[in-house]
C-alpha cells in the first residue's frame, strides 16, 4: 500500500467529471491556495469568497470493476461499512482535520458539504480506489503503526476539490475577477492623448447644446446618450444641418448614406457606442449616471475606452471630482466648463391643492402608472384635455404627446406624466406640479424602497419648466399638497451629494474564462461567484446584476452555448412583464433547436393585428407585445441568421405605435371602461382617497411591516393620508368612506403593497376591521383638530 500512497499528491490535482469519467487537468494550485491567493487584494488581502455561492458538483458512487474491487480485496479483505462509517465520523471530528481544511480553502461550510458528499461516496460506492480500501481497511482493522484516520485528509481534500472545483483555481479565479484598473481595458484610448472637456451644469442651462456644436463642426464623431429618444434628436438634428450622422440604437440601425456605408458620425445610445473606431469629437450625455446601479458601467466604459481626440462630458456638476479622478488614472486632464440655468425656476410659495387650479402649461409629475390614471380621469371630469407621459409607452407615443402638448393650437393645454420627462423630451411646460414626492427605488442591493424623491432627480424634473426657446419665458414648480411643499422646498435647495463611484460589470470574456475553469456551474452561479471574488478600488462598484441572473435562471434548462446564452440574459426587457418574458423564453427554446424565429410565428404568438384597446388592461397589453417586437429586433442585430424578419417586424411596429397612439388619446375612456367591466372590488385604477404616502416619514412608517407596533402605525399612516386628502372632498362623499376602504383592500395598490412585501393579508383585515370600528365611533369624521378638542373637553365635563 505505501507506494500507492506515494503517488496521492499528483492524483489529488485531478478533477473527475461526472459518472467517474476519464480525469481532467485543472492548472495546479498549491495545498494552501485559498490562503495564498488572498495576498491579491487592497492593502495585501483580498476578501473572503462568499462560499454560500459555491454549488457543489453532484458525483456518483463509484460501482467499480471487477478489477479494482478484486486488487482491494486480495490486498486487504472486504470493508466493514458500520466499522468505516464510526471511523468516518471520528474523521469529521477532528480538530486537525478542520484546520487542515481552512488551510486548503475550506471553510465550515465547505468542510461539512463535502464531507457529507465524501462519505456518501464511501458508503454507497460498491468499491473503492485500491489505495482508499488499503487505508480504511487499516484504520478500521486497528493497526496503529499501519493506519490513522488522518491518513484519510488525502482522499477528502481529492474528492472536495471534485464536486468544488473552485479550489483548485482560486487564484486563477481571482485574477480574472480583478476589476481594479479598468483603463488597461482599452489600449486604443490608451494610446492616443485624449482632451477632456466636462460642460456642467443644471437641466436648460445649454451645456449639451455647446458640446453637440462641435460634434457637429468636426470631421467625425459619435454622440453617446441614454435614451434612444435623445440619440434619435441628434440624429435628425445633425442630418438637418447636412452633417451625414447615422443612428444606432439596440433595436434599429439608419445610415444616412443610401449605400449604407457608414457615415463619419453616429448618434447611439451609450451602450452601442464603439470603443474601436477612432472620432474626432465624442460627446457623453447626462455623465452622472455613471453611478446608475443597473446602467452605470456603460458611461464607465464610454468615458475610459472612447477613441476620440475630444471627450465632451456633459452632466451635472456633482460628477466632476469623480471624472477628474478617473482621468487622473489614465493621465489625462480634464477641462471644466461651467454653465448657469438660461432661464429663471421659481418654487411658488403655494400648493395646487385642487385640480380646478390647473392652468395651460401645467405638468403633473407623478410616479406611479396608476397615479397617472387617476389623475388624467380627474382632469377629463373638469372638461379639459391633457396629454399623457410613461415611460413603458412606445418611443413615437411619447413624441405624438409632447407634440400634442406643446402645440399651441390643440386644446390639449395640461400634461400628466411620470419622471420620463426629465430626459428626452422638449416640452414647453410653464409649471411643474409633484403630485408626490416618494417614488419606488431599487437600491444598489437590487431591493425595492420607498422614499422621497433624490435631489438631483427632482431638479432634473423641476428643470423642464421654463425651457429656454420655449413661449413660457419663466419657470414655476410647486406640489399638489401643501404638506409636500415644505419639503420639496427642502429637497432642491440640498446639495446634490457628489457622485463617489463609477459602475463596472462582468464581459463576456471574463465570464467564458470564468466558465473554462468552472464548466458545470450554471451561468448565474458563475456571475454571483465572479462578483463574490470580484476586487474594485474606491472608485468603482459592480453594477447590479439581479435582472442578468433572473433571466440566466429563466433559460438554464435551454441547452445553449454559453455565449448565445450570455446574449439572451443582456437583452434588455422589464421582468415584471410576464408576457415578454414568457416571448424572451420561447425565443430561446426554438433558438436552441436551430429553428429561425419567422414573422409568420412572431405573428401568431402576438396574435397581430391586434386591435384598438377598449380598456386599460388591453392598453397595457399592446405595450408588452411593442416591447416584444422590440426584443425581437435587439436579437435580429446579434442573430441575424435566426431571427431574419427584422424589416417586416419593424413595419408592424409602426403600425401598433399608432394603434397605441389611439388608445392613450382615449385614456380617460379606457379607464371608465375598466372601472364599469370590472367586478365590485376589482378595479384596475386605484382610488385616489388612498395613495401612496407622500413624505418620507410616512415611506419609512410603510417600509416598516413587521409585528403588531408597525401594523398600527401603518394605519395611522393611511388615516392620515385620507385626512389630509380630506379637505377636499365633498359632503357627498362622506358616506362613502367605508366602500373606499373596500376598494382599498382588493384594488390594484393594495395588491401592489402585497407583492412588494410592504403590506401582508393580516394587515390588510387589521386594518379594515379597525376602519369599520373607527368608523362607527366617529373617528374618521372630517372634523377639524379643533372639534376633537371640543369633543374631549364635553367627554371630560360628561366625567365631572
Amino acid at each position: 500500500a505505501w507506494p500507492l500512497l506515494r503517488r496521492l499528491p499528483a492524483r489529488a490535482g485531478l478533477v473527475l467529471r461526472h459518472g467517474g469519467g476519464a480525469p481532467r487537468a485543472r492548472p495546479a494550485a498549491s495545498s494552501a491556495s485559498s490562503s495564498s491567493s488572498a495576498s491579491s487584494g487592497d492593502g495585501g488581502a483580498s476578501r473572503a469568497p462568499d462560499t454560500s455561492l459555491f454549488v457543489p458538483v453532484p458525483l456518483k458512487p463509484g460501482l467499480g470493476g471487477a478489477a479494482e474491487e478484486d486488487v482491494g480485496a486480495e490486498l486487504t479483505r472486504p470493508l466493514d461499512k458500520g466499522e468505516v462509517l464510526k471511523n468516518l465520523n471520528k474523521f469529521y471530528k477532528r480538530k486537525e482535520i478542520q484546520r487542515l481544511g481552512a488551510e486548503n480553502g475550506l471553510d465550515a461550510r465547505l468542510f461539512h458539504q463535502a464531507f457529507i458528499s465524501f462519505r456518501k461516496y464511501i458508503m454507497e460506492s460498491s468499491s473503492v480506489s485500491a489505495d482508499l480500501h488499503i487505508i480504511l481497511n487499516d484504520i478500521c482493522c486497528g493497526f496503529v503503526v499501519l493506519g490513522h484516520v488522518d491518513d484519510l485528509f488525502p482522499f477528502f481534500l481529492r474528492h472536495a476539490k471534485q464536486i468544488f472545483p473552485m479550489l483548485d483555481c482560486m487564484d486563477d479565479l481571482r485574477k480574472i475577477s480583478d476589476l481594479r484598473l479598468p483603463p488597461n481595458w482599452y489600449p486604443d484610448a490608451r494610446a492616443i492623448q485624449r482632451k477632456i472637456i466636462f460642460h456642467a451644469g443644471p437641466t436648460n442651462s445649454g451645456k449639451t447644446y455647446h458640446a453637440i456644436q462641435k460634434f457637429l463642426s468636426a470631421k467625425s464623431g459619435i454622440y453617446c446618450g441614454p435614451l434612444k429618444l435623445l440619440a434619435h434628436e441628434i440624429f435628425q438634428k445633425s442630418n438637418d444641418a447636412n452633417v451625414p450622422c447615422d443612428l444606432v440604437t439596440g433595436e434599429e440601425r439608419v445610415y444616412a448614406n443610401e449605400d449604407a456605408r457608414q457615415a463619419p458620425h453616429v448618434a447611439c445610445t451609450i451602450e452601442m457606442c464603439s470603443t474601436n473606431t477612432p472620432y474626432e469629437v465624442a460627446v457623453i450625455d447626462e455623465i452622472q449616471m455613471i453611478r446608475d446601479p443597473a446602467r452605470g458601467w456603460a458611461w464607465t466604459r464610454a468615458l475610459l475606452g472612447l477613441c476620440a481626440e475630444e471627450i465632451h462630458v456633459c452632466g451635472e456638476p456633482a460628477a466632476i471630482d469623480l471624472v477628474t479622478e478617473l482621468m487622473y488614472t489614465t493621465g489625462e486632464e480634464v477641462e471644466v466648463r461651467n454653465y448657469k440655468r438660461l432661464t429663471p425656476l421659481t418654487v411658488l410659495d403655494y400648493a395646487l391643492e385642487s385640480l380646478d387650479n390647473l392652468r395651460p402649461g401645467d405638468c403633473i409629475v407623478c410616479f406611479s402608472k396608476n397615479d397617472i390614471y387617476s389623475v388624467s380621469r380627474q382632469i377629463e371630469a373638469r372638461g379639459l384635455e391633457c396629454a399623457v407621459i410613461y415611460g413603458s409607452l412606445p418611443p413615437g407615443t411619447k413624441l405624438e404627446q409632447a407634440k400634442k402638448f406643446n402645440n399651441p393650437d390643440d386644446p390639449c393645454k395640461i400634461l400628466v406624466a411620470t419622471d420620463a420627462i426629465g430626459m428626452g423630451l422638449n416640452l414647453c411646460i410653464r409649471r411643474i406640479i409633484f403630485n408626490s414626492i416618494v417614488k419606488p427605488t431599487v437600491n444598489e442591493k437590487g431591493e425595492k424602497e420607498i422614499d422621497s424623491i433624490t435631489t438631483s432627480q427632482a431638479l432634473q424634473i423641476a428643470g423642464r419648466a421654463g425651457r429656454f426657446g420655449s413661449s413660457f419665458k419663466q419657470g414655476e414648480v410647486t406640489t399638489m399638497h401643501r404638506d409636500d411643499l415644505m419639503q420639496l422646498k427642502e429637497i432642491l435647495n440640498e446639495a446634490v451629494p457628489p457622485v463617489k463611484a463609477a459602475g463596472l460589470h462582468p464581459t463576456p470574456e471574463q465570464i467564458e474564462m470564468f466558465a473554462y475553469h468552472l464548466p458545470d456551474a450554471t451561468l448565474s452561479n458563475l456571475i454571483d461567484i465572479f462578483v463574490s471574488l470580484s476586487q474594485v478600488d474606491g472608485m468603482y462598484f459592480v453594477c447590479n446584476i439581479d435582472d442578468f441572473k433572473f433571466l440566466a435562471d429563466m433559460i438554464q434548462h435551454i441547452p445553449l452555448n454559453l455565449r448565445s446564452r450570455y446574449v439572451f440574459c443582456t437583452a434588455p426587457l422589464n421582468r415584471k412583464e410576464p408576457f415578454v418574458c414568457t416571448t424572451l423564453l420561447k425565443f430561446a427554446r426554438q433558438f436552441s433547436r436551430n429553428e429561425p424565429l419567422t414573422f409568420d410565428w412572431l405573428c401568431r404568438h402576438t396574435k397581430w393585428p391586434l386591435a384598438a384597446p377598449k380598456n386599460i388592461k388591453e392598453l397595457v397589453h399592446l405595450e408588452a407585445v411593442h416591447d416584444v417586437f422590440d426584443l425581437y429586433l435587439w436579437l435580429s442585430y446579434r442573430f441575424m441568421d435566426m431571427f431574419p424578419d427584422a424589416v417586416l417586424v419593424r413595419d408592424i411596429q409602426k403600425k401598433l405605435d399608432g394603434i397605441i397612439q389611439i388608445g392613450v388619446c382615449n385614456i380617460t375612456k379606457l379607464i371608465r371602461a375598466s372601472q364599469s367591466a370590472a367586478a365590485p372590488g376589482t378595479a384596475e385604477v386605484v382610488s385616489e382617497d388612498f395613495p401612496l404616502s407622500r413624505t418620507k416619514k410616512d415611506a419609512r412608517v410603510v417600509s416598516d411591516h413587521h409585528g403588531a407596533a408597525s401594523t398600527e402605525a401603518l394605519s395611522v399612516a393611511v388615516e392620515a393620508a385620507g385626512l389630509r386628502r380630506a379637505k377636499n372632498l365633498r359632503p357627498s362623499r362622506l358616506g362613502s368612506r367605508q366602500e373606499d376602504l373596500k376598494s382599498y383592500g382588493r384594488g390594484s395598490l393594495a395588491n401592489r403593497l402585497l407583492r412588494e412585501g410592504l403590506l401582508t393579508q393580516e394587515m390588510l383585515r387589521q386594518l379594515e376591521s379597525e376602519w369599520q370600528d373607527q368608523h362607527r365611533n366617529g373617528r374618521y369624521g372630517f372634523g377639524s383638530k379643533r372639534d376633537d378638542q371640543h369633543r374631549s373637553k364635553e367627554t371630560g365635563k360628561k366625567r365631572k
